[in-house]
């Protein structure tokens, strides 16, 4: 059995974090991730993107704030369980909670912070005949290794900000890059729809819009799609090296889902003064907390792990009083 202060349960950005603020006033995190590595959807799906609004940081790799992460927890020494999910809670006599995996392994902790982004996750695939034919022959459906694409044909699908962020970045290194988009209007971010026209108006990528693929075709590996445009209607038969669907993610929450929690749309609903739930001694912070006027970016997630680990602290130790000082007065002391 492990016993902690606090067991997160998911080790993205918001529950790293977590570590850090809880260990600043001495509390011992544990963490449990059903994937193999720390560090969500950033490391699991596009390590290698670039993030823009982490305060210091103009432009960081999304793995590499995970690293950074990580290194910044290290003096707190938590312990990850990695490669299992979270099954069931249990209520002990002394007022604590176990949480066990799947694989058996037992969790005893005074709080749970449930901080597991969207849940378990899988790519959402385009309605192809034969798409399957071609999964790892040419299609990929996460960019974890940009060089894998230079000076290749690619054609990217989707109109959210991941699709037009791979876009603009894979055009640096690729031979040619061509974006589709169903509909007439993208829902990334107005700077990137922007940047991308540009580029289009300099030749520096095709975009079709009111358009998607309708074909695949190849021999062993994906050779060429067929675009087909309904405004006006035309098809086209386009050579490429890679197709990258980037239509987001379908999240599974889980067993999660029946510890009694209180949810709106698959997201928990929490106190945004404390970020807890409805159920005594659980938080939750990041994607999957919900609370009116939130905003679902990094930045979020690290706010609502300072907030929710006082809180916890209070919830843990009701008769001390929490001295609180800043990290340049009284530096990092590693936990023991």
């Amino acid at each position: 059995m492990i016993e902690t202060d606090i067991l997160i349960i998911g080790a993205g950005p918001a529950g790293l974090f977590a570590i850090f603020q809880a260990g600043n006033i001495n509390l011992r995190c544990s963490v449990i991730d059903s994937l193999p590595q720390p560090g969500g959807q950033l490391a699991e799906i596009y390590p290698k993107k670039p993030i823009y609004d982490i305060p210091g940081f103009p432009e960081i790799k999304a793995g590499d704030l995970i690293k950074n992460l990580l290194k910044q927890s290290e003096p707190f020494k938590p312990h990850f369980t990695l490669g299992e999910r979270a099954e069931t809670l249990e209520k002990t006599d002394d007022n604590k909670w176990l949480v066990t995996t799947n694989k058996g392994t037992v969790h005893k902790s005074s709080v749970i912070v449930i901080a597991g982004g969207l849940g378990c996750f899988e790519p959402k695939k385009p309605n192809l005949e034969n798409l399957q034919d071609y999964e790892n022959k040419g299609i990929d459906y996460i960019v974890k290794e940009p060089e894998k694409y230079k000076n290749k044909d690619i054609i990217i699908a989707g109109g959210g900000d991941s699709a037009l962020d791979w876009t603009i970045e894979l055009s640096k290194i690729a031979k040619s890059v061509c974006l589709v988009h169903r509909r007439p209007v993208f829902r990334a971010s107005d700077s990137s729809v922007s940047t991308a026209f540009e580029m289009q108006d300099k030749g520096v990528i095709e975009i079709f819009i009111n358009s998607e693929i309708t074909k695949l075709e190849g021999t062993k590996c994906l050779e060429r799609v067929e675009i087909t445009s309904h405004e006006p209607e035309c098809k086209i038969l386009k050579h490429t090296d890679y197709f990258i669907p980037l239509f987001g993610l379908s999240p599974k929450l889980g067993p999660v889902k029946n510890w009694g929690l209180n949810f709106t749309k698959d997201l928990i609903i929490v106190n945004p003064e404390d970020m807890s739930t409805n159920i005594q001694g659980i938080y939750s912070i990041g994607d999957i907390s919900h609370y009116p006027s939130k905003l679902r970016l990094i930045l979020s997630g690290f706010y609502e792990a300072t907030i929710m680990a006082h809180s916890a602290y209070k919830y843990i130790y009701p008769e001390k009083k929490l001295s609180v000082s800043y990290s340049t007065v009284k530096g990092i002391k590693p936990l023991n």
